[in-house]
């Protein structure tokens, strides 16, 4: 169990990154770690991939889609999200942001299958480490 945790602590260090182009266009990739609710509660570790376009240096467009998997009682479950909504966020070395995103969502579990109305509200920190290189330090929805 420790030597996954290692690998998946590594694999978030490294690819936990945001770029940006111009100015205008941010991309983000990295691992992302999910808790579901239901009954009884599990947890799934996956990716999030997001783009955002900036009309402003405060406030952006976001697209923002991530999958989820796991086997927490035998059969396997996969959730994606897609979701888009505004972030504004403070331009700075160390940068907060806050969004709302709204999408759907797919759910896969055993062979039945399932898609509902998605909703993310949420922020983060970014923090400078090169010009247009961010480390996602924090985020969550």
């Amino acid at each position: 169990m420790s030597r996954k945790l290692a690998y998946l602590l590594g694999l978030f260090l490294l690819v936990s990154f945001s770029a940006q182009a111009q100015d205008k266009f941010e991309l983000f990739g990295g691992y992302s770690y999910m808790r579901l609710d239901n009954s009884p509660s599990f947890n799934l570790n996956g990716w999030e991939l997001s783009g955002q376009y900036k009309f402003t240096d405060w406030l952006g467009a976001v697209a923002d889609f991530d999958g989820h998997y796991g086997s927490p009682f035998g059969p396997n479950v996969a959730v994606h999200t897609f979701l888009v909504g505004p972030q504004v966020s403070f331009p700075a070395r160390v940068s907060p942001f806050a969004h709302v995103l709204i999408g759907g969502g797919h759910a896969y579990s055993g062979g039945a299958t399932d898609n509902s109305f998605a909703m993310a509200v949420g922020g983060g920190i970014d923090t400078r480490l090169t010009q247009g290189i961010f480390w996602r330090i924090f985020q969550a929805d």
